[in-house]
């Protein structure tokens, strides 16, 4: 059903396709430079020959702790290749979170991206019996005499002809069957798991999105989610397999330079990037004056009027309006944008409606690790911003006890690794993997999460609160960088908010509110009073017992070395629970 996807045979027939253009792109020294297919296969194949070398064996683990570069992609595949396995370690984990994945893998090979992963490992790395070597992946890094570490190119001039024939037999023996990696889920409830996920689980993704998006040799994906992600993980495998190219960006504070510089056509993204976007044109346009607010209400309604029935008149209209309005919003993400999938939360439907009318075509979507990324998403004859989508070709979702979004296909996980306890809870007797959420469909087959299963809070009044979707509501002001909902068992709704310090500070300057630090700043009355208009705002629409009542304003972020967060940027809440308590009971007294 899936011989012709398996994921090696897809880069190696492109890579013979396209030998001389390019398959990779990535900034160094204020620049782009360009890696071919000829030169990336040739990269891939001194990798795998080199982890020969150190005696990898058929799934034997290695893994990559570091941020995206094209080094990343080279060491997965290198080691795909020889029918190892990948695992990889999100770049801003703990040495203590590290070291859990390290030794439930049996890791052999750490390949590290930066001197702050080297740093973070050293402590632990006699707390790893099974690991072996550590290859830093930059030149740069200091690898302060350990016996254990070396430099990547000291790693692949191990490697030589003489491997070559294995690796070869590796390739002829390899099996859709084959585990390709092992991601560890973030453990907001407990120990992280590793998922189990095999060439046969990819496959499946990408015939089927072969299926349902148009991506060719022609396109151009902007790459700056982390790997260690299965969103973008997959994003760039499919990328890869359909012969377009990747560019890699280590830091995120570059995006927005790399839109304008590499004007990508499509482009991986969370809500938050969205919601930013978002709050800053609406901002905008809150500020400027009548006239332009009333351009740009009329564009945006012209837009809609285009996209429900395409007429002469409404043609004529959508083009003054897309030339005076909307090709300039579009050319703030580089004005080639054809599709930006959207993943790991739900995005605000008010958010995906706003980006469908200026012409940016947003695939939000569901899934989750254990499903190797999507199970549904967006269609674009039948928009429905409220929804998750519609499911993908080759999925089987049905609505199980207690309204749980349930799901079987080709796609879903094999297991959690040495896990077979929480593997069997993860199922249902019919082979269905239940996935914590609440939803339901419509007559149109579009999907919705109505509530998190596991997350459903219920205050002393005997009201069910669903935290994510208030979270949701208020996260997508500007003036909110993060924000934590508390309910359970309490009175009423509150919320524990970080601000968003740019923001913020930017109004207190234009009110001439002087403040000597940021706790000093979320103290004044003026900034107190902002955000109770704002709550007051964006909470109109949910049901009084929803609202937040009361909040603290937090001076800094929760952040996942104090493991407040997962590396997916998803609450711990039993720690902020904990952490935060005098705030919390502040607001119950």
């Amino acid at each position: 059903m899936y011989s012709d996807y398996h994921f090696i045979d897809r880069i190696r027939q492109q890579a013979q396709a396209r030998a001389n253009h390019t398959a990779l792109r990535y900034h160094r020294n204020e620049s782009w430079h360009n890696i071919c297919w000829k030169d990336f296969q040739y990269r891939i194949d001194a990798m795998s020959r080199a982890l020969l070398a150190y005696n990898i064996g058929i799934q034997d683990k290695i893994a990559i702790f570091a941020h995206n570069m094209p080094n990343w992609t080279i060491a997965d595949i290198g080691a795909l290749q020889i029918r190892a396995v990948t695992v990889p370690i999100y770049a801003t984990n703990t040495a203590a979170q590290a070291m859990f994945i390290l030794n439930n893998a049996d890791v052999k090979i750490l390949f590290v991206g930066d001197q702050e992963q080297y740093d973070q490992i050293m402590p632990v790395i006699a707390r790893c019996p099974a690991l072996e070597k550590i290859v830093a992946m930059k030149e740069s890094i200091d690898l302060q005499g350990h016996p254990q570490a070396c430099h990547w190119q000291d790693f692949i001039a191990a490697g030589s002809a003489a491997q070559q024939s294995e690796l070869e037999s590796r390739l002829a023996h390899k099996s859709l069957a084959d585990l390709f990696t092992l991601i560890y889920t973030s453990g907001t409830t407990g120990e992280p798991k590793g998922v189990m996920l095999d060439y046969a689980n990819l496959a499946h993704q990408l015939k089927a999105h072969d299926q349902t998006i148009q991506v060719s040799e022609t396109d151009v994906s902007l790459s700056f989610l982390p790997f260690s992600h299965i969103f973008e993980r997959a994003w760039v495998a499919y990328i890869l397999h359909r012969g377009a190219t990747n560019c890699y960006i280590e830091d995120t504070n570059q995006v927005r330079a790399a839109l304008s510089e590499i004007r990508p056509t499509l482009m991986c993204a969370v809500p938050r990037f969205y919601e930013k976007i978002y709050a800053a044109i609406t901002d905008k346009v809150q500020k400027a004056p009548f006239h332009r607010r009333a351009i740009f209400n009329w564009a945006l309604y012209a837009a809609k009027k285009y996209r429900d029935k395409n007429s002469l008149l409404n043609r004529l209209q959508y083009r003054l309006a897309d030339k005076a309005v909307l090709a300039k919003l579009r050319n703030l993400l580089g004005g080639r944008i054809r599709m930006m999938p959207c993943g790991g939360a739900k995005l605000e439907p008010a958010v995906g409606a706003f980006f469908r009318q200026i012409g940016i075509n947003i695939k939000s979507g569901y899934g989750m690790t254990e499903t190797t990324a999507t199970v549904s998403c967006w269609q674009d004859n039948d928009f429905q911003p409220d929804s998750i989508g519609a499911v993908m070709p080759g999925a089987e979702v049905k609505i199980g006890e207690k309204d749980e979004i349930l799901v079987r296909g080709g796609m879903v996980m094999r297991g959690y690794y040495k896990n077979p306890q929480e593997t069997a809870r993860a199922f249902t007797a019919d082979g269905f993997l239940k996935t914590g959420d609440a939803g339901k469909f419509d007559a149109q087959g579009n999907l919705y999460i109505t509530d998190r299963i596991k997350e459903l809070m219920k205050t002393s009044n005997g009201k069910y609160i669903a935290p994510q979707a208030i979270e949701g509501k208020i996260g997508k002001d500007k003036f909110v960088e993060q924000i934590a909902v508390i309910a359970d068992a309490r009175k009423y709704v509150s919320a524990l908010i970080v601000p968003c310090f740019e923001s913020l500070e930017e109004y207190a300057r234009q009110l001439n509110i002087k403040y000597h630090d940021r706790m000093d700043l979320i103290k004044h009355s003026e900034i107190i009073r902002l955000f109770e208009k704002r709550l007051e705002e964006l909470q109109k629409e949910l049901p009084s017992f929803e609202q937040v009542k009361k909040f603290t304003l937090l001076p800094q972020a929760f952040s996942t070395k104090a493991e407040e967060i997962t590396p997916t940027l998803k609450l711990r809440r039993k720690v902020i629970l904990q952490r935060y308590k005098a705030q919390i009971e502040a607001m119950y007294s």
